[in-house]
């Protein structure tokens, strides 16, 4: 690997240093090596960077121990991901707190197509494993290049990752910890199988071990790497609820696998979908349907328009995009538009008030 490496990975070692500073230091600084070899006047030129986050930059502690990191990560032939560069998952590089880096083991494409997460509770019933499982084989059929992501912890995530396997799916596990263990230890075998058709991923640098606040982190990657989180048995609290809240906030769609008011593993599930915070999963086609994933059964007859006179020049660019596709998803139109997908779903609703774009289940968008 290069020096850029070095550098990319020292910004994650700056103590008070976080994801948004971290991308301000970028953004002014041109490049991950000026942030460290640049003109210090231009660091104490950026609001919010105080004197003494200057001398935590300058730092040589912060290079010595990137330097340390860049040795693991080459030794164990892991991939350095680093947002905006080709690999980094398109997806979650448009939520505003997105990893600077991530560390991935196994060759697989994190911007597959069609990719969903499946979180659910560690106390998993024969209810939800059974649903999981057949929810996964019979997408499996459908959509053979999808991939699936969970946090490989007990219960359903790792009956996902099985499922996904056994069903001939890429499937990824985001970590919690560190790239240099593997917790719990008895999905070790689950996780190796998983890197030959999959990846395991994480925002931590070797020796961060598995604490609780470091799964409430790892969330946010879950739920912004995929198109939609469904949500398969919960408690009435639980990493899960707090995977669908993000998801929400990152605008994908969830779904919640309900249950009878009594049964206890359900109960979160069905306040998500009483609070019209996730849609009832009713079976596999209800879900692909919602998506708009159907496969069209005719071309559109949709009159195609040639003029807009009163399109801004962000409304033209998406009418361009839309031009080319019968249909496209709300996440896959801001990568494509490179815009970030709050500020899109403005231009969205502009277009319909227009009569320009119309709405359709599942965040998917087409022409009039």
């Amino acid at each position: 690997m290069t020096n850029k490496a070095l550098y990319q990975i020292a910004l994650t070692f700056i103590p008070g240093v976080g994801v948004m500073h971290a991308r301000n230091l970028l953004q002014v600084m041109g490049d991950e090596e000026s942030v460290f070899k640049g003109d210090i006047r231009r660091l104490e030129a950026i609001p919010g960077i105080s004197r003494r986050l200057i001398g935590e930059i300058r730092n040589a502690e912060v290079l010595r121990k990137a330097e340390k990191e860049l040795q693991f990560v080459e030794k164990n032939k892991l991939r350095l991901l680093f947002i905006g560069s080709p690999g980094y998952p398109e997806r979650l590089a448009n939520c505003v707190d997105a990893p600077i880096v991530l560390y991935a083991k196994g060759d697989v494409d994190f911007n597959r197509e069609k990719i969903i997460s499946i979180v659910g509770t560690r106390n998993a019933t024969d209810y939800g494993v059974s649903s999981c499982r057949k929810f996964v084989s019979e997408l499996a059929v459908r959509f053979p290049d999808m991939m699936i992501i969970s946090g490989l912890a007990y219960g359903i995530d790792i009956c996902a990752h099985r499922a996904a396997l056994e069903s001939g799916l890429s499937t990824v596990a985001v970590l919690g910890h560190g790239l240099d263990r593997i917790y719990p230890y008895i999905h070790r075998h689950t996780a190796v199988e998983m890197i030959e058709n999959g990846a395991l991923l994480t925002e931590f640098t070797s020796g961060t071990g598995p604490e609780r606040h470091h799964f409430v982190r790892r969330n946010r990657i879950v739920a912004g790497m995929a198109d939609a989180v469904v949500v398969i048995e919960s408690g009435e609290k639980g990493g899960s609820l707090i995977t669908a809240d993000i998801a929400n906030s990152y605008y994908r769609e969830v779904f919640a696998l309900p249950g009878r008011v009594s049964d206890r593993w359900s109960s979160g599930c069905n306040r998500l979908i009483t609070d019209n915070k996730a849609v009832l999963l009713q079976d596999t086609d209800q879900f692909i349907a919602h998506m708009g994933w159907e496969p069209a059964s005719m071309p559109s007859v949709a009159v195609q328009k040639e003029l807009f006179t009163d399109l801004t020049e962000e409304e033209e660019r998406v009418v361009l995009v839309l031009k080319k596709a019968e249909s496209m998803q709300v996440n896959a139109l801001a990568i494509e538009l490179n815009t970030p997908v709050s500020e899109l779903f403005f231009t969205l609703l502009e277009l319909e008030i227009k009569n320009v774009v119309e709405s359709l289940p599942g965040g998917m968008y087409k022409l009039m």
